[in-house]
């Protein structure tokens, strides 16, 4: 194994096909050049890992010494709120995320998401209705990028006429989770600050405003919830709709583009979709195997000396785990590198694992059946006109910035 290897998994030039690198890196359970990150990219051992309490999320735990490439570019994106539950430990991330549940899924909260899809139903269909000239379309900008964000607004309670603003803080800072590396930094750093500073007055102010008059919102509910954990401060309800915001959005979009991408390039699957519909679910199973939109978690750190495939990792060590890696280890998955809806058994990590598995898992599954399913029922011939797409910057976060698709109409 080369010692670049990591480098050339941060290198843009295989953002559009990194899986070669990956199963170079399953030749060993645990790759370490001696001075960066451990790197994990084996299915049972990332899915032990997921699952172990000495493992921390948290950065504080993160040795002085240890070495990471992607550290600099979290600390340039945090924002000036106290960590998200997403990166914290037990047991204050269990406090949070237990908070967060209550108006959001099972048991106090059932019917959230199902109550979610007439408005999903109806966002999808404008979208669709609303593409234009079916001769080049940017499914990106004109679908998958607008729709998981009006999604986040309705469901956070964000008034219909700041919808439109809610866009724009959301657009300038999934740009600083996927910086151009030719741009001004000092200026994308001044424009991401002003974004967090204005999208936090906001919410703050939202947030006063559903305490006095609260409605049936998530964060009505979040503002006022006095449950056997106590009521949020008004911080933590600011990190934790910043988390939902960001998380929420981005990794859906990556989701919805990067399926149908795969299905463009499988005809007969796009077919089998439109004939049945029912076929989305386990097709987004299969999708969340074969191309996850979070394809690593890096800053993983070791609480204690832990072994791993005969590695004694020591306490305070960089870990990353590659989920994309695991998904198609074949010690797990037979013929990995087919993408097959009717997989059996797609016990895929495409959403995590463990008490960090994906929180808004629920609904992003939900978002991406409605969107994929309709986006082939309605769209007639499409087509790809690029191939690769251009992607983003992000190694963690990847997938298509456009996708240009053409099709011959648009049915009703």
């Amino acid at each position: 194994m080369t010692q670049g290897i990591l480098s050339e998994i941060l290198n843009y030039a295989n953002r559009a096909n990194p899986y070669p690198l990956y199963e170079e890196l399953r030749k060993t359970p645990v790759h370490h050049d001696g001075n960066g990150p451990y790197v994990i990219s084996t299915y049972y051992e990332i899915r032990s890992l997921l699952h172990d309490p000495r493992l921390s999320s948290d950065a504080r735990n993160l040795a002085a010494t240890a070495k990471d490439p992607l550290a600099e570019e979290a600390e340039e994106g945090a924002a000036a709120l106290p960590p998200s539950f997403l990166k914290l430990d037990p047991p204050e991330h269990d406090r949070l995320r237990r908070m967060t549940n209550r108006p959001f899924g099972p048991p106090h909260a059932p019917h959230r998401i199902d109550g979610m899809r007439g408005d999903l139903n109806s966002i999808v269909s404008g979208l669709i209705d609303n593409l234009g000239d079916p001769s080049e379309i940017d499914l990106v900008d004109q679908f998958s990028y607008p729709f998981p964000v009006t999604m986040i607004c309705r469901l956070l309670g964000v008034p219909r006429e700041d919808e439109a603003r809610f866009h724009v803080w959301a657009d300038t800072l999934a740009a600083s989770l996927d910086p151009d590396p030719d741009a001004d930094r000092s200026e994308r750093e001044k424009t991401t600050h002003d974004a967090r500073m204005q999208l936090g007055m906001y919410l703050a102010g939202l947030i006063e405003e559903r305490r006095k008059n609260p409605g049936e919102d998530m964060l009505s509910q979040l503002a006022t919830g006095q449950g056997p954990d106590g009521a949020m401060s008004t911080m933590e309800l600011l990190s934790t709709a910043a988390l939902l915001l960001i998380a929420g959005h981005e990794t859906t979009v990556n989701l919805i583009t990067n399926g149908m991408l795969t299905l463009l390039r499988n005809p007969d699957v796009l077919r089998q979709l439109r004939e049945t519909p029912g076929l989305v679910v386990p097709l987004v199973e299969e999708l969340l195997r074969f191309e996850p939109p979070v394809q690593l978690l890096p800053q993983r750190t070791p609480l204690v000396d832990i072994e791993v495939g005969g590695v004694t990792i020591p306490k305070g060590s960089s870990m990353w785990l590659i989920l994309a890696s695991g998904n198609r280890d074949p010690r797990r998955f037979a013929d990995p590198d087919r993408f097959d809806p009717y997989r059996k058994d797609v016990q895929h990590l495409g959403l995590g694992s463990g008490i960090h598995s994906c929180f808004g898992a629920p609904l992003a599954r939900l978002e991406a059946q409605t969107a994929l399913s309709e986006l082939a029922r309605r769209l007639e011939n499409p087509r790809l006109l690029e191939d690769p797409p251009p992607y983003r910057q992000n190694a963690v976060l990847r997938g298509p910035r456009h996708l240009r698709i053409a099709c011959d109409g648009i049915r009703g």
